[in-house]
């Protein structure tokens, strides 16, 4: 049984780690695509989006030849930063971010774009930075957009398997998510156990998207 809470625990702080960080990033990136001109936004935007037709046991394979302290990047941040990415928590969120990427940028991206230019040329002119007119402006009219990057990053986290496994394995407390413990459990043909999981993360993916579907409907009767 502590196993059990052990590894839901780490389903969700890894989930919510890797949320947390992509709000952040994604919202800057997705920022900068929907605004920039420049001839490396096509490049990008299919840099972002590759994990979602990629198989991720491919991403993690090679993530895990670039963590791998017999690369020159892997012993680097060993002997350097004095960090181990490979068959550690910290390597599986890294994993997690990259894969997790467009599921924040992608909705927020859309969001940016679905504005009217006027609100930032509104705020220009009245002499506010791009930070505050992001913070300030932008943020609160795309409010869907971002509550659908938060709900799909953190539900498409809790599910993932295959870029978890390559680069992470199967440690128990460490980097065994619900998803590999429902691999597991199945193979063992311990179907009460993987039923257990299962349902922890159907529970919590239907959940999640009844909270967002309520919160993105709110909206359009307030503005009524």
């Amino acid at each position: 049984m502590h196993d059990y809470w052990q590894t839901l625990a780490l389903t969700l702080r890894l989930a919510a780690l890797t949320t947390l960080i992509l709000l952040v990033i994604g919202t800057a990136l997705a920022y900068w695509l929907a605004y920039s001109r420049s001839w490396l936004k096509p490049v990008t935007e299919a840099l972002v989006g590759l994990p979602l037709v990629l198989p991720p046991t491919v991403l993690g394979f090679y993530l895990l030849l670039a963590f791998s302290p017999d690369t020159g990047l892997g012993r680097f941040l060993i002997d350097t930063l004095g960090v181990r990415l490979s068959f550690t928590f910290t390597g599986v969120l890294v994993g997690s971010l990259l894969y997790s990427l467009p599921f924040m940028v992608q909705p927020l991206q859309a969001g940016f774009e679905r504005l009217p230019p006027a609100l930032a040329e509104a705020a220009a002119t009245l002499g506010k930075s791009r930070l505050t007119t992001l913070w300030r402006v932008l943020l609160p009219n795309c409010r869907p957009a971002l509550l659908s990057g938060i709900v799909l990053t953190f539900a498409h986290t809790i599910g993932e398997f295959g870029v978890v496994l390559m680069i992470g394995g199967n440690i128990a407390g460490q980097t065994r998510v619900a998803s590999i413990a429902i691999y597991d459990a199945v193979e063992s043909q311990h179907y009460a156990q993987a039923n257990a999981y299962a349902l922890v993360l159907v529970a919590l993916s239907l959940i999640l998207l009844l909270i967002l579907a309520a919160l993105t409907r709110r909206r359009p009767n307030r503005a009524a």
